[in-house]
């Protein structure tokens, strides 16, 4: 699943082509994706202007001059493309059609932006724009990492009243938002946090800087254009490579860079964690 560094990459690579600029056409191709589409999307489409793009946790949100707020969810396989040559930024010529483009728009000064998503575990939605804070995807989500109201007061109090593994309460979206396994493992490594330790025993010294850490870590993917494990690619078809920068995640039996301990895999809540013995208490 694309984390918040992922989801921000995809974002920038759309600013360009639809920030700004008007929707001429929206080839809609099949009526769901995970769930079914608005009723009516394309006529509510067509003809608008896109005034702003945004992200809020791990969805793209695109704020339309018709008052309404289209919600993208790349899900597990999307991917946003963009063809044409806006600005000069884009490939010149639009690909053939794929068997999972199923959404198209044909956005002012000649750029198409495809969603393609072979499993269609993405979702797309429109929404009245002020009724973002009450959508049922978007109004339990926390603070956003790099928001002022993420600050180090916060997180101590997030993480100390809870009996939970701290890798279970960063994961959860309630507390931070965006974020997923991949930057959870790395951030309790730079930490030198153990996954398992829950948060009620974990003293506040140790977790004020967390906020930080996430902030540096978070910063690091984007500017590396996210993780491409399986399905990630930014929105002119490139791989992410901050993979190639992971200290512990998937590395499982692999000698730690900082002490040489051999780091290890367990599993929390279904989903594999990976940390260094030796660096990580």
């Amino acid at each position: 699943m694309p984390e918040l560094p992922e989801v921000e990459t995809v974002r920038r690579g759309l600013l360009p082509a639809m920030e700004g600029r008007r929707i001429i056409r929206a080839q809609i191709n099949r009526p769901d994706l995970r769930w079914p589409l608005p009723e009516r999307m394309q006529a509510r489409l067509e003809g608008a202007t896109i005034r702003q793009l945004r992200r809020r946790s791990k969805y793209i949100l695109a704020d339309l001059d018709t008052n309404e707020t289209l919600l993208i969810h790349l899900g597990m396989s999307g991917r946003m493309l963009v063809s044409g040559a806006p600005l000069g930024v884009f490939h010149q010529t639009h690909p053939a059609p794929q068997k999972h483009d199923h959404i198209v728009l044909d956005m002012q000064d000649g750029a198409r932006v495809t969603f393609n998503d072979a499993r269609r575990f993405g979702a797309m939605d429109l929404m009245a724009s002020t009724d973002q804070d009450v959508h049922w995807l978007l109004s339990k989500i926390g603070p956003e990492p790099f928001g002022n109201t993420f600050d180090a007061p916060y997180l101590v109090e997030a993480v100390r009243r809870r009996a939970s593994p701290i890798k279970t309460i960063l994961l959860d979206q309630r507390v931070v938002a965006g974020l997923g396994n991949i930057y959870v493992c790395e951030v309790l490594f730079r930490a030198g946090i153990d996954p398992r330790r829950q948060g009620r025993r974990i003293a506040a010294d140790r977790i004020a800087p967390m906020v930080g850490i996430i902030r540096d870590v978070l910063s690091e993917a984007i500017e590396a254009g996210g993780s491409s494990l399986r399905d990630h690619r930014q929105t002119d078809g490139e791989l992410g490579y901050f993979q190639h920068a992971f200290a512990v995640y998937d590395r499982a039996g692999e000698p730690c860079r900082n002490c040489g301990q051999k780091l290890q895999r367990i599993v929390q809540s279904g989903r594999s964690s990976f940390y260094c013995p030796d660096c990580q208490s």
